[in-house]
């Protein structure tokens, strides 16, 4: 029989608050994430590269945890060293190959589209290890990869009016396996590596190989510092590039960390998903871009089917490593 709390002692506090707080902070944390392509684009179209656009991005975001990120270590600089090929690998293709790969696939492509193809990464892991290891994945993984991979050919509506650039598609995909990198490092533990020293250390290798391939042209960083078009009006470059910065990294990241402190990884990674349909309807308000009603169904198949694919991983981990959360869409 339970025990009657003794007179005087403090109640247990209920967890419903901390869920509404980390549920509202982890819809913070998407809608924020998902700003980054519809505020980069007016500064695509008025000159800025691709590569210019990223480097704004993680060459900023490296500046501002470079010490929170040092602070973490608490003096074991030898933890980075340990760990460089995992810093290496997370900075060259979790962040520099899917960001710079995403802002290439939105100059041909619209936002949703480009994100949702890139969403695709979890279903990709699957097949392939399914595909190297021979081992059933679960018959929530094989429905699931069967209805995103039906929704991706929604998405593309090859036959249709619509259809997106091949070109785009070809960088949304490259991202896509930018994606995969990111969440194969974010699946292993780090002991010794705090999160958020593996993300400033992987911003600084990444903005390292953006200033790299700009200078033997691969990635050319070209910039125009003058007005952008936005919402109608003409605006200062340094407006995007500020929301880029600001609420789409920085803010979005912190938004992100205290939504999966109060939810737990498995609960934030469901609601993560959920910045696809913010990147549409940013998108939609801020540059007029609206999927066609066969794109729609395709973008909730492919959502569903990262859902149940998510659904499976969840039966056979509890709980992934924090990190996989907390640095979950910051390459976008």
């Amino acid at each position: 029989m339970p025990q009657s709390p003794r007179p005087g002692s403090p109640r247990p506090r209920s967890p419903r608050p901390r869920f509404a707080s980390g549920l509202i902070l982890a819809l913070l944390a998407a809608s924020s994430f998902s700003l980054s392509g519809p505020f980069v684009t007016p500064m695509l179209a008025a000159g800025w590269s691709p590569g210019a656009g990223t480097l704004i991005r993680v060459g900023g975001a490296a500046v501002i945890l470079a010490i929170p990120g040092a602070l973490s270590l608490r003096g074991r600089w030898v933890a980075l060293w340990r760990n460089r090929g995992t810093i290496i690998a997370f900075g060259a293709f979790g962040v520099f190959a899917a960001q710079v790969c995403y802002y290439s696939a939105i100059q041909h492509v619209s936002v949703g589209v480009a994100l949702l193809v890139e969403y695709l990464a979890p279903v990709f892991l699957v097949l392939f290890a399914w595909a190297r290891t021979r081992r059933h994945p679960g018959w929530f993984t094989i429905v699931g990869a069967v209805v995103a991979l039906t929704g991706l050919v929604l998405v593309l509506n090859l036959a249709g009016a619509s259809a997106p650039s091949a070109v785009g598609v070809i960088w949304s995909l490259l991202a896509s396996f930018g994606a995969c990198i990111y969440y194969v490092i974010g699946a292993r533990k780090h002991d010794d590596l705090p999160p958020i020293a593996l993300a400033a250390s992987g911003m600084v290798v990444a903005s390292v190989a953006l200033v790299g391939c700009g200078l033997v042209g691969l990635f050319p960083l070209r910039a125009t510092f003058g007005s952008v078009e936005l919402l109608g009006a003409s605006v200062s470059w340094v407006v995007p590039a500020l929301v880029i910065l600001g609420m789409s990294t920085v803010a979005a990241y912190l938004f992100g960390l205290a939504g999966t402190a109060r939810l737990g990884t498995r609960v934030a990674s469901f609601v993560g998903l959920s910045e696809v349909l913010f990147a549409v309807l940013f998108a939609w308000l801020l540059l007029g871009q609206l999927p066609a009603p066969i794109q729609f169904a395709g973008g909730v198949l492919v959502i569903g089917g990262v859902v149940l694919v998510q659904a499976q991983r969840e039966r056979t981990v509890v709980e992934p490593p924090v990190v996989a959360v907390e640095l979950a869409d910051a390459t976008r």
